[in-house]
């Protein structure tokens, strides 16, 4: 890797990782940047797609329902079929507000 360049954290770029309830059936997550030029080197790297959630989470790509940036809000807003409803039996988070953990182990290429 070339002097400068490194793998920066999502978590040490974003302000806030956040997941919730969309309905029964869907979880939402918000990865919110208080930056502009973080949010836009981030928006830009193409790192989070589809397919990196579908990784994180074991999911078919088709599972993941959105995941694409929001400039308004400086943010990504990604959401996801739930495996199982919420409420459930066997649901182990009814408010879908600890679902986001795997997006914390993303990584952006970063240039210093």
């Amino acid at each position: 890797m070339a002097l400068g360049k490194r793998q920066a954290k999502i978590t040490e770029l974003a302000k806030v990782i956040r997941s919730k309830n969309a309905g029964p059936f869907e979880i939402t997550f918000d990865i919110m940047f208080d930056d502009a030029h973080i949010y836009d080197k981030v928006k830009n790297s193409g790192v989070i797609t589809s397919r990196l959630i579908a990784r994180l989470y074991n999911i078919s790509h088709n599972e993941v329902l959105v995941c694409r940036p929001y400039d308004p809000a400086q943010a990504f807003k990604i959401t996801i079929r739930r495996p199982t409803a919420s409420g459930d039996l066997m649901e182990s988070d009814v408010y879908g507000c600890q679902q986001h953990v795997p997006l914390t182990s993303i990584e952006i290429p970063w240039e210093e």
